[in-house]
């Protein structure tokens, strides 16, 4: 009677487990749905900003922005690592921890003077763990990032670059690639004439050529001193925006995974239940007959 009461309880305990999973794997498909919208959105603006800031960049051969400036060796560099505030996403959190980590240490064997900043609880959590205190720390970054929430960030990271308190930047933060593919990834966004910086105009490439010839109307170094923050800007957006979208894609298919096992774990201990439940019920039997037979 014991053990067919105890399978009883932890049924009912996985039956709560399988639906508090399944309610958060249809409140993550929902997030996801919309976060993917904004950022499938936002990527064709960045990569045709991109393209127009190398484009104007190869073509102003005379003008030399500070943005563009290449400064070796690196003596100051800022690592900004994006993570999420939540948990229940599966290895979300550890693959992108892994990368800055790597990125950390390869920046510090370099004898560079590193700037940790990073973006979510998980993260700060994990780097405070590991004795390493963040610079600065952000947690207002959930499935919706606002442009007006990172600018701020940007116009900070472009002023220290500017004034040459800082000569690189790097980003840590899952890559959006498609609903089926994320991949964490460090990428440097300054200086802009990165390879990561213009994954599809690299500016850095001398074989490029500028596609179209431009005409600068007022002036190119006042043009390209609007477009090429703005270029940074973006894509720093975009890597809030591909970070949302691939959490989201995580906790789905964590939560998924939970709730099929939660299922499969509720028809085991059914058929369990069943069989004890039968063992108990022939012995009462067996007991009635014997007793019965003691008796003649």
């Amino acid at each position: 009677m014991a053990k067919t009461r105890a399978l009883l309880k932890r049924r009912k305990a996985i039956r709560n487990i399988h639906k508090i999973t399944r309610t958060m794997e249809l409140i993550a498909t929902s997030r996801f749905q919309r976060a993917m919208v904004r950022a499938q959105q936002a990527a064709a603006f960045t990569r045709k900003i991109t393209e127009l800031a190398a484009d104007l960049s190869l073509s102003a051969v005379n003008i030399d922005h500070p943005l563009l400036k290449k400064r070796e060796p690196t003596k100051r560099a800022v690592l900004l690592v994006i993570c999420s505030n939540r948990g229940l996403c599966g290895g979300y959190n550890a693959a992108i921890l892994r990368q800055a980590t790597l990125r950390y240490q390869e920046l510090r064997q370099a004898g560079t003077e590193l700037e940790l900043d990073v973006s979510g609880k998980r993260g700060i959590a994990y780097f405070r763990y590991q004795g390493i205190t963040p610079a600065l720390t952000y947690t207002q970054f959930e499935d919706k990032p606002a442009f007006e929430q990172v600018e701020p960030i940007a116009d900070r990271l472009i002023e220290a670059y500017v004034q040459e308190k800082i000569d690189r930047v790097d980003v840590a933060y899952m890559k959006f690639l498609s609903p089926a593919r994320q991949t964490a990834v460090a990428e440097t966004l300054l200086p802009l004439a990165s390879e990561a910086a213009w994954p599809t105009a690299s500016a850095a490439s001398p074989k490029r050529e500028a596609k179209v010839e431009y005409e600068f109307l007022p002036s190119a170094r006042e043009i390209l001193g609007e477009i090429l923050p703005w270029s940074f800007k973006v894509r720093l957006f975009k890597c809030f925006l591909d970070a949302a979208v691939s959490e989201q894609i995580a906790r789905r298919v964590a939560m998924k995974a939970a709730t099929e096992n939660a299922a499969d774990m509720i028809k085991t201990i059914t058929r369990q239940y069943n069989r004890a439940r039968q063992a108990q019920i022939t012995k009462e039997i067996a007991e009635v007959i014997g007793g019965a037979a003691a008796l003649e």
